[in-house]
């Protein structure tokens, strides 16, 4: 089992986060941006488990965050016909969070319905 911990700045491993992510330490990969996701997806494949952060810090026109990482999670699962992870958002940007949840919901429905 593998959960996919994407956050900037919370630590998965200590305090809050250690309690929102409940996995063995070994079991858990911290990726603090979007590349890092990136690299898991190429290296490991798709996560059993993704916790979100949707504001990862990187400011400019191209930026990347928490909805561009779902949006990579997802092309991984199109692209390998399988369905999305089991995934919680710790973000606390409310928009963030709404758009995460939709878009991997909306993957979910799909493949669900067209299995």
């Amino acid at each position: 089992m593998t959960l996919l911990w994407i956050d900037d700045m919370r630590n998965p491993f200590e305090g809050w986060s250690a309690r929102y992510a409940p996995f063995p330490p070994d079991e858990i990969v911290w990726a603090k941006n979007y590349d890092d996701v990136i690299s898991f997806l190429e290296e490991r494949g798709c996560p059993d488990e993704v916790c979100f952060d949707h504001d990862l810090g990187e400011i400019g026109e191209n930026e990347h965050n928490g909805m561009t990482c779902a949006k990579a999670i997802i092309d991984y699962c199109l692209n390998h016909n399988i369905d999305t992870p089991p995934y919680n958002i710790q973000s606390s940007n409310p928009v963030g969070r709404e758009n995460i949840q939709s878009i991997m919901d909306g993957w979910h429905r799909f493949y669900m319905n067209n299995k």
